[in-house]
């Protein structure tokens, strides 16, 4: 699979999250390369606390994505979002994710991590496994990138867990974490802006200057 031979740092640096993409069909097997190196990033344990499923399938994208829209449609109403509104956000989520040639959810399992009788180390275990995911979740975005792939990170499945689960046939003990939408670019996104660093880095104690 032909990388992009580039500096990690250019690669951490010129990434971009792509929300538009080209119909260009993808190989399956070449995102299954890929999270070959997902699981290389540090976990918890080394437990992994991951499965990764892909979806290509235009039908079930789409009644995934219909099936997500209906509850997302509650929450706006909820947030007393007028209906004309509503409307048009729901439609724009809708053609955003079954445009996406690829969706790939990553769901976080506790079955390899430690269990505890009390509830503050089992909780504390969980975030461990969250951040286990979001590791593997981001080599994943930039191993895409030195593919000529680009990708977008969502966390809409965190909003709605039950429907992801039960559309895709999901367990009940494996939590969907993200959508992360992957495709050829069709935009070129401009530099984000960054916040200085030494206004977010401290020495020694909180608030002295590095």
């Amino acid at each position: 699979m032909g990388f992009l031979i580039l500096d990690i740092k250019d690669v951490i640096k010129l990434r971009r999250s792509i929300r538009k993409y080209k119909k260009n069909p993808i190989d399956i097997s070449k995102i299954v390369e890929i999270l070959e190196f997902s699981i290389w990033a540090p976990s918890a344990h080394n437990a992994m606390p991951y499965y990764f499923l892909i979806i290509e399938d235009p039908q079930v994208k789409s009644e995934l994505v219909k099936k997500m829209a209906e509850e997302y449609e509650n929450d706006l109403e909820k947030d007393q979002i007028a209906e004309p509104s509503r409307k048009d956000i729901i439609e724009e989520s809708i053609r955003k994710f079954t445009a996406a040639p690829i969706i790939l959810i990553p769901c976080l399992s506790m079955e390899r991590m430690h269990k505890y009788p009390d509830k503050k180390r089992q909780n504390a275990e969980y975030i461990m496994a969250i951040q286990s995911v979001s590791a593997a979740i981001q080599n994943f975005l930039l191993v895409s990138y030195t593919n000529g792939f680009g990708c977008c990170w969502y966390c809409a499945p965190l909003f709605c867990q039950d429907i992801v689960r039960k559309v895709l046939g999901i367990p009940k003990d494996h939590d969907p974490q993200a959508f992360i939408t992957v495709g050829y670019p069709d935009e070129t996104p401009s530099p984000p802006s960054r916040i200085e660093i030494k206004k977010i880095t401290f020495k020694n104690k909180w608030g002295q200057s590095v």
